[in-house]
Protein backbone atom coordinates (compact mmCIF):
# COMPACT_ATOMS: atom_id res chain seq x y z
CA UNK A 1 0.00 0.00 0.00
CA UNK A 2 1.05 3.61 -0.99
CA UNK A 3 2.17 6.14 1.61
CA UNK A 4 -0.95 8.05 0.09
CA UNK A 5 -3.50 5.59 0.40
CA UNK A 6 -2.25 4.29 4.11
CA UNK A 7 -2.87 7.93 5.21
CA UNK A 8 -6.28 8.52 3.71
CA UNK A 9 -7.22 5.26 5.27
CA UNK A 10 -6.00 6.40 9.28
CA UNK A 11 -9.44 7.95 10.37
CA UNK A 12 -10.14 10.45 12.93
CA UNK A 13 -12.15 10.46 15.77
CA UNK A 14 -14.81 12.63 16.20
CA UNK A 15 -17.17 12.36 19.32
CA UNK A 16 -20.53 14.08 19.16
CA UNK A 17 -19.94 15.15 22.48
CA UNK A 18 -16.44 16.61 21.76
CA UNK A 19 -17.72 19.53 18.99
CA UNK A 20 -21.82 19.47 19.36
CA UNK A 21 -21.72 23.36 19.40
CA UNK A 22 -19.69 23.72 16.71
CA UNK A 23 -21.92 21.19 14.59
CA UNK A 24 -24.91 22.84 15.38
CA UNK A 25 -23.57 25.95 14.26
CA UNK A 26 -22.11 24.36 10.92
CA UNK A 27 -25.78 22.71 10.25
CA UNK A 28 -27.25 25.54 10.15
CA UNK A 29 -24.64 27.48 8.56
CA UNK A 30 -25.04 24.77 5.78
CA UNK A 31 -28.71 25.21 5.65
CA UNK A 32 -28.83 28.49 4.94
CA UNK A 33 -26.33 27.86 1.87
CA UNK A 34 -28.76 25.01 1.11
CA UNK A 35 -31.51 27.43 0.65
CA UNK A 36 -29.92 29.46 -1.90
CA UNK A 37 -28.44 26.93 -3.43
CA UNK A 38 -32.05 25.38 -3.73
CA UNK A 39 -33.50 29.04 -4.76
CA UNK A 40 -30.93 29.13 -7.58
CA UNK A 41 -31.75 25.86 -9.14
CA UNK A 42 -34.40 24.42 -11.38
CA UNK A 43 -36.04 21.10 -9.43
CA UNK A 44 -35.08 17.68 -9.73
CA UNK A 45 -36.65 14.54 -9.09
CA UNK A 46 -36.30 13.44 -5.39
CA UNK A 47 -34.61 16.75 -4.35
CA UNK A 48 -31.77 16.43 -5.94
CA UNK A 49 -31.67 19.79 -6.93
CA UNK A 50 -30.90 20.83 -3.11
CA UNK A 51 -27.87 18.93 -1.37
CA UNK A 52 -24.37 20.07 -0.99
CA UNK A 53 -21.28 18.12 -2.17
CA UNK A 54 -18.08 16.88 -1.00
CA UNK A 55 -15.09 18.14 -2.80
CA UNK A 56 -11.33 18.41 -2.96
CA UNK A 57 -11.21 21.58 -0.23
CA UNK A 58 -14.71 21.20 1.70
CA UNK A 59 -18.37 21.62 0.65
CA UNK A 60 -19.74 23.28 -2.48
CA UNK A 61 -22.64 24.03 -4.14
CA UNK A 62 -21.91 23.30 -7.47
CA UNK A 63 -22.55 26.04 -10.39
CA UNK A 64 -26.03 27.69 -9.41
CA UNK A 65 -27.76 30.35 -11.96
CA UNK A 66 -28.72 34.01 -10.48
CA UNK A 67 -31.92 35.38 -12.13
CA UNK A 68 -29.75 38.13 -14.22
CA UNK A 69 -28.12 35.13 -16.17
CA UNK A 70 -24.62 34.89 -13.89
CA UNK A 71 -23.49 31.47 -12.89
CA UNK A 72 -22.07 31.49 -9.27
CA UNK A 73 -20.30 29.06 -7.29
CA UNK A 74 -20.55 28.75 -3.13
CA UNK A 75 -18.00 26.59 -1.59
CA UNK A 76 -16.88 26.33 2.11
CA UNK A 77 -13.13 25.94 1.95
CA UNK A 78 -12.43 23.80 5.42
CA UNK A 79 -8.69 24.26 3.98
CA UNK A 80 -8.62 27.91 4.87
CA UNK A 81 -11.56 28.43 6.43
CA UNK A 82 -13.46 30.77 4.44
CA UNK A 83 -16.86 30.71 2.25
CA UNK A 84 -16.28 31.55 -0.97
CA UNK A 85 -18.18 32.54 -3.33
CA UNK A 86 -16.95 32.72 -7.04
CA UNK A 87 -18.89 33.85 -10.55
CA UNK A 88 -18.42 33.03 -14.45
CA UNK A 89 -17.60 36.32 -15.19
CA UNK A 90 -14.28 36.08 -12.57
CA UNK A 91 -15.64 37.66 -9.62
CA UNK A 92 -14.64 36.09 -6.59
CA UNK A 93 -15.34 36.93 -2.61
CA UNK A 94 -14.98 35.88 0.34
CA UNK A 95 -15.32 35.75 4.48
CA UNK A 96 -13.39 34.19 6.94
CA UNK A 97 -15.28 31.53 9.10
CA UNK A 98 -14.14 31.53 12.92
CA UNK A 99 -15.46 30.64 16.24
CA UNK A 100 -17.86 33.71 17.36
CA UNK A 101 -19.64 34.04 13.84
CA UNK A 102 -23.19 33.27 14.25
CA UNK A 103 -25.47 32.48 12.19
CA UNK A 104 -27.34 35.66 12.71
CA UNK A 105 -23.41 37.19 10.94
CA UNK A 106 -23.19 34.58 8.69
CA UNK A 107 -26.52 35.14 6.95
CA UNK A 108 -25.58 38.94 6.99
CA UNK A 109 -22.21 38.32 5.22
CA UNK A 110 -23.29 35.77 2.81
CA UNK A 111 -26.38 38.04 1.48
CA UNK A 112 -24.47 40.90 1.35
CA UNK A 113 -21.13 39.07 -0.57
CA UNK A 114 -24.07 37.90 -3.46
CA UNK A 115 -25.35 41.47 -3.45
CA UNK A 116 -21.51 42.72 -4.39
CA UNK A 117 -21.28 39.62 -6.81
CA UNK A 118 -24.66 40.29 -8.40
CA UNK A 119 -26.35 37.09 -7.46
CA UNK A 120 -28.22 37.66 -4.17
CA UNK A 121 -31.55 35.20 -4.18
CA UNK A 122 -34.34 35.83 -1.42
CA UNK A 123 -34.75 32.43 0.87
CA UNK A 124 -36.87 31.18 3.87
CA UNK A 125 -35.25 32.36 6.45
CA UNK A 126 -35.91 29.42 8.88
CA UNK A 127 -34.20 26.91 10.31
CA UNK A 128 -35.56 23.19 8.82
CA UNK A 129 -35.75 20.15 10.70
CA UNK A 130 -33.97 20.84 13.53
CA UNK A 131 -34.57 21.41 16.84
CA UNK A 132 -34.81 25.09 16.82
CA UNK A 133 -36.68 26.76 15.71
CA UNK A 134 -35.13 31.07 15.88
CA UNK A 135 -35.30 32.72 11.83
CA UNK A 136 -31.50 32.77 11.08
CA UNK A 137 -31.56 36.36 11.02
CA UNK A 138 -32.08 36.49 15.06
CA UNK A 139 -29.73 33.66 15.88
CA UNK A 140 -27.25 35.40 17.89
CA UNK A 141 -26.88 31.94 20.18
CA UNK A 142 -25.26 29.58 17.76
CA UNK A 143 -21.78 30.75 16.99
CA UNK A 144 -19.45 28.26 17.69
CA UNK A 145 -16.75 26.93 15.01
CA UNK A 146 -13.55 24.42 16.16
CA UNK A 147 -11.74 24.30 13.27
CA UNK A 148 -9.74 21.18 14.01
CA UNK A 149 -13.45 19.63 14.75
CA UNK A 150 -14.69 20.97 11.49
CA UNK A 151 -11.30 19.45 9.36
CA UNK A 152 -12.08 16.05 10.92
CA UNK A 153 -15.69 16.09 10.25
CA UNK A 154 -14.52 16.85 5.90
CA UNK A 155 -11.61 14.16 6.09
CA UNK A 156 -14.32 11.37 7.10
CA UNK A 157 -16.97 12.89 4.58
CA UNK A 158 -14.31 13.09 1.66
CA UNK A 159 -13.01 9.26 2.99
CA UNK A 160 -16.73 8.11 2.67
CA UNK A 161 -17.60 9.89 -0.12
CA UNK A 162 -14.93 7.85 -2.16
CA UNK A 163 -16.37 4.54 -0.94
CA UNK A 164 -20.03 5.56 -1.32
CA UNK A 165 -19.12 6.14 -5.21
CA UNK A 166 -17.20 2.47 -5.22
CA UNK A 167 -20.28 1.45 -3.80
CA UNK A 168 -22.31 3.31 -6.29
CA UNK A 169 -21.05 1.37 -9.09
CA UNK A 170 -21.85 -2.18 -7.96
CA UNK A 171 -25.99 -1.09 -9.27
CA UNK A 172 -26.99 -0.56 -12.95
CA UNK A 173 -29.94 0.62 -11.64
CA UNK A 174 -31.29 4.28 -10.79
CA UNK A 175 -28.49 5.45 -8.29
CA UNK A 176 -28.94 8.99 -6.39
CA UNK A 177 -25.77 11.12 -6.94
CA UNK A 178 -23.53 10.64 -3.69
CA UNK A 179 -24.27 14.41 -1.87
CA UNK A 180 -24.51 15.62 1.62
CA UNK A 181 -28.36 16.90 2.68
CA UNK A 182 -28.25 19.92 4.61
CA UNK A 183 -31.83 18.91 6.59
CA UNK A 184 -29.93 16.65 8.50
CA UNK A 185 -26.55 17.26 7.97
CA UNK A 186 -25.66 12.92 6.06
CA UNK A 187 -23.98 12.26 3.41
CA UNK A 188 -26.17 9.81 1.77
CA UNK A 189 -26.51 7.37 -1.40
CA UNK A 190 -29.95 5.89 -2.83
CA UNK A 191 -30.74 2.70 -4.67
CA UNK A 192 -33.87 2.20 -6.43
CA UNK A 193 -35.76 -0.59 -7.11
CA UNK A 194 -37.47 0.81 -10.18
CA UNK A 195 -41.53 0.51 -8.84
CA UNK A 196 -43.75 3.20 -7.15
CA UNK A 197 -43.83 3.50 -3.74
CA UNK A 198 -48.14 3.43 -2.25
CA UNK A 199 -49.17 6.50 -2.74
CA UNK A 200 -48.90 8.85 0.92
CA UNK A 201 -51.49 10.93 1.00
CA UNK A 202 -51.05 12.07 4.71
CA UNK A 203 -47.09 12.48 4.55
CA UNK A 204 -45.99 16.23 3.37
CA UNK A 205 -45.10 16.79 0.31
CA UNK A 206 -41.23 17.00 0.88
CA UNK A 207 -41.37 13.37 1.92
CA UNK A 208 -43.83 12.47 -1.44
CA UNK A 209 -41.38 13.69 -3.62
CA UNK A 210 -38.54 11.79 -1.51
CA UNK A 211 -40.09 8.49 -1.62
CA UNK A 212 -42.11 8.08 -4.78
CA UNK A 213 -40.49 4.79 -5.27
CA UNK A 214 -39.10 1.89 -3.61
CA UNK A 215 -35.29 2.90 -2.05
CA UNK A 216 -33.08 1.61 -0.46
CA UNK A 217 -30.30 4.25 1.16
CA UNK A 218 -27.48 4.31 2.61
CA UNK A 219 -25.58 7.33 4.51
CA UNK A 220 -23.44 8.69 7.07
CA UNK A 221 -23.94 11.68 9.81
CA UNK A 222 -22.22 12.60 12.73
CA UNK A 223 -24.86 12.03 15.31
CA UNK A 224 -27.73 14.20 16.39
CA UNK A 225 -30.24 13.76 18.97
CA UNK A 226 -31.56 10.40 18.85
CA UNK A 227 -27.91 8.41 17.67
CA UNK A 228 -25.17 9.81 19.69
CA UNK A 229 -22.41 9.35 18.32
CA UNK A 230 -21.14 9.14 14.24
CA UNK A 231 -22.81 6.28 12.42
CA UNK A 232 -23.09 4.63 8.81
CA UNK A 233 -27.07 3.78 8.37
CA UNK A 234 -29.21 2.51 6.15
CA UNK A 235 -33.03 2.13 5.38
CA UNK A 236 -35.56 0.60 2.97
CA UNK A 237 -38.55 2.58 2.09
CA UNK A 238 -41.54 1.40 2.10
CA UNK A 239 -40.32 -0.61 5.13
CA UNK A 240 -41.08 -4.55 3.91
CA UNK A 241 -42.32 -7.35 6.41
CA UNK A 242 -39.45 -9.20 8.00
CA UNK A 243 -36.45 -6.71 7.00
CA UNK A 244 -35.41 -6.32 10.56
CA UNK A 245 -34.87 -10.52 10.58
CA UNK A 246 -32.41 -9.96 7.96
CA UNK A 247 -29.05 -10.67 9.07
CA UNK A 248 -26.34 -7.27 8.91
CA UNK A 249 -22.25 -7.25 8.75
CA UNK A 250 -20.17 -6.57 10.19
CA UNK A 251 -21.27 -7.96 13.43
CA UNK A 252 -21.06 -4.33 14.98
CA UNK A 253 -24.29 -3.50 12.82
CA UNK A 254 -27.10 -3.73 14.60
CA UNK A 255 -31.07 -3.11 13.74
CA UNK A 256 -32.63 0.48 15.43
CA UNK A 257 -35.81 1.54 16.03
CA UNK A 258 -36.07 5.49 15.28
CA UNK A 259 -39.40 7.30 13.85
CA UNK A 260 -41.19 4.11 13.56
CA UNK A 261 -39.03 2.18 11.21
CA UNK A 262 -36.29 -0.06 11.33
CA UNK A 263 -32.63 1.56 10.60
CA UNK A 264 -29.26 -0.57 10.76
CA UNK A 265 -26.72 1.42 11.85
CA UNK A 266 -22.66 0.67 12.29
CA UNK A 267 -20.73 3.01 14.87
CA UNK A 268 -18.16 5.19 13.17
CA UNK A 269 -16.33 3.92 15.95
CA UNK A 270 -16.40 0.64 14.57
CA UNK A 271 -14.88 1.47 11.39
CA UNK A 272 -12.01 3.73 12.09
CA UNK A 273 -9.96 1.67 13.72
CA UNK A 274 -10.82 -1.50 12.08
CA UNK A 275 -7.71 -3.18 10.11
CA UNK A 276 -9.45 -2.56 6.72
CA UNK A 277 -12.28 0.18 7.28
CA UNK A 278 -13.06 0.29 3.55
CA UNK A 279 -14.15 -3.54 3.89
CA UNK A 280 -16.16 -2.73 7.08
CA UNK A 281 -17.66 -0.61 5.44
CA UNK A 282 -18.18 -1.88 2.14
CA UNK A 283 -19.35 -4.84 3.98
CA UNK A 284 -22.25 -2.70 5.97
CA UNK A 285 -23.41 -1.50 3.05
CA UNK A 286 -24.02 -4.25 0.65
CA UNK A 287 -25.76 -6.22 3.77
CA UNK A 288 -27.72 -3.85 4.28
CA UNK A 289 -28.95 -3.66 0.58
CA UNK A 290 -29.49 -6.98 0.31
CA UNK A 291 -31.46 -7.43 3.60
CA UNK A 292 -33.70 -4.45 1.99
CA UNK A 293 -33.45 -5.84 -1.84
CA UNK A 294 -34.72 -9.30 -0.55
CA UNK A 295 -37.10 -8.10 1.63
CA UNK A 296 -38.42 -5.83 -1.08
CA UNK A 297 -38.29 -9.20 -3.34
CA UNK A 298 -35.62 -6.76 -6.12
CA UNK A 299 -33.76 -9.10 -8.71
CA UNK A 300 -30.42 -8.29 -7.44
CA UNK A 301 -28.78 -10.32 -10.28
CA UNK A 302 -30.71 -8.31 -12.53
CA UNK A 303 -29.71 -5.26 -11.24
CA UNK A 304 -25.70 -5.65 -10.67
CA UNK A 305 -23.53 -3.61 -12.87
CA UNK A 306 -20.91 -5.01 -14.41
CA UNK A 307 -18.37 -3.52 -11.99
CA UNK A 308 -20.37 -5.32 -9.38
CA UNK A 309 -18.04 -8.23 -7.67
CA UNK A 310 -19.86 -11.78 -8.25
CA UNK A 311 -22.17 -13.58 -5.93
CA UNK A 312 -19.03 -15.75 -4.13
CA UNK A 313 -16.63 -12.51 -3.67
CA UNK A 314 -19.66 -10.76 -2.17
CA UNK A 315 -19.98 -13.60 -0.15
CA UNK A 316 -16.31 -13.27 0.92
CA UNK A 317 -16.54 -10.02 1.68
CA UNK A 318 -19.68 -10.17 3.98
CA UNK A 319 -18.44 -13.43 5.78
CA UNK A 320 -14.91 -14.10 5.84
CA UNK A 321 -12.50 -10.86 5.38
CA UNK A 322 -13.91 -8.68 7.65
CA UNK A 323 -13.88 -11.45 10.36
CA UNK A 324 -10.79 -12.22 9.89
CA UNK A 325 -10.15 -8.48 10.05
CA UNK A 326 -7.37 -9.20 6.61
CA UNK A 327 -7.73 -6.19 3.65
CA UNK A 328 -9.25 -7.38 0.34
CA UNK A 329 -7.09 -7.56 -2.47
CA UNK A 330 -7.05 -8.54 -6.11
CA UNK A 331 -8.45 -12.46 -5.24
CA UNK A 332 -11.62 -11.64 -4.12
CA UNK A 333 -12.18 -9.44 -7.02
CA UNK A 334 -13.01 -6.01 -4.56
CA UNK A 335 -10.23 -3.88 -5.21
CA UNK A 336 -8.96 -1.13 -2.75
CA UNK A 337 -6.80 1.79 -3.81
CA UNK A 338 -3.32 1.68 -3.19
CA UNK A 339 -3.38 -2.58 -2.26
Amino acid sequence: MSTTAATRTQLPELPLTGWEPTKDTLHLWLQIVGKVRMASSAPRNHWWHVPLYVDVRGLTTRRLHAENGLAFEIDFDFVDHRLVISTDRGGVDSFELVDGLSVAEFDEKLHATLRRLGVDVTIRETPFRVATTTPFPGDREHASYDRDAVERFWRILEWTDEVFEEFGGWYCGKTSPVHLFWHGLDLAVTRFGGQRAPAMPEVDSVNRETYSHEVISFGFWPGDQNVREPSYYSYTAPEPAGLREQTLHPEEAVWSEQQGGSLALLPYEAVRPAADPKAMLLAFLESTYQAGADASGWDRGELASSWCPSPPQLNDLLERRIRVGSSLGSESGVTTKGD
